[in-house]
């Protein structure tokens, strides 16, 4: 099995960060940075690093890069070097060939946001075309199934709620489509920050839902880009 290749950045003599280049060939997905908890220098000198490498004596060069929980800070340093789109605390730079499939990214409430651009910039990021539907949740079922007809094209649906994280069982009663379930840490005490909706989507009673973890946009693109690869 391919190793992982070190980065430059050493910190005496171990390297602080090892970059996984070869993880696209083996999973079909590159390595998406998750930069909280690291500093500044640390996520700059990483996308510097993606950026510069070229097939050949580097190793593979990144077809797509992706950062993910990015801080206020971090996206000020990183935005001098020109990302592709940035939203929310996720940023990418390059993306990879349209692969003709649809991932439509449906969002229960605009408190979701930050995590459904989570999922659509990953999704973007590996080529496909996402189909953003924002605010239908369950509250107000007419605005859900007004949204319907846009989901016909959708070959997964990745379905974002907090609350009582009703809105993929929903979903999954009306539509025939693989749903990939996430729970956000939105909602009032009795949500405990996401575990109420997560405890929700996984005892749906609507079969064949696909659940993340909280608040995990990242994860649950990487689930649907898995389905529709196949």
């Amino acid at each position: 099995m391919p190793q992982p290749t070190d980065s430059a950045s050493m910190k005496g003599d171990e390297p602080e960060v090892r970059l996984d280049l070869d993880r696209s060939t083996r999973i079909g997905m590159p390595e998406a940075i998750f930069c909280s908890g690291k500093t500044v220098d640390q996520c700059v000198a990483i996308v510097t690093d993606l950026l510069d490498r070229q097939p050949g004596s580097d190793g593979p060069a990144p077809d797509a890069i992706v950062a993910t929980r990015v801080t206020e800070e971090q996206r000020d340093a990183l935005d001098v070097l020109d990302p592709s789109e940035v939203a929310g605390s996720t940023m990418i730079w390059r993306s990879r060939p349209a692969t003709g499939s649809t991932i439509a990214v449906v969002a229960a409430g605009t408190s979701d946001l930050t995590v459904a651009a989570e999922s659509r910039l990953t999704l973007e990021a590996m080529g496909h075309t996402v189909t953003s539907i924002t605010d239908v949740g369950v509250a107000g079922l007419h605005r859900l199934t007004a949204a319907l007809p846009r989901l016909d094209d959708a070959d997964v649906v990745v379905a974002i709620a907090g609350m009582e994280g009703a809105l993929p069982t929903v979903l999954a009663g009306l539509i025939p489509h693989p749903i990939v379930a996430v729970p956000t840490s939105v909602g009032y005490g009795a949500s405990f920050d996401g575990a109420t909706a997560l405890l929700g989507m996984m005892a749906s009673c609507a079969p064949g839902i696909a659940v993340v973890g909280i608040d995990n946009g990242y994860g649950a693109a990487c689930a649907a880009h898995r389905i529709v690869s196949r």
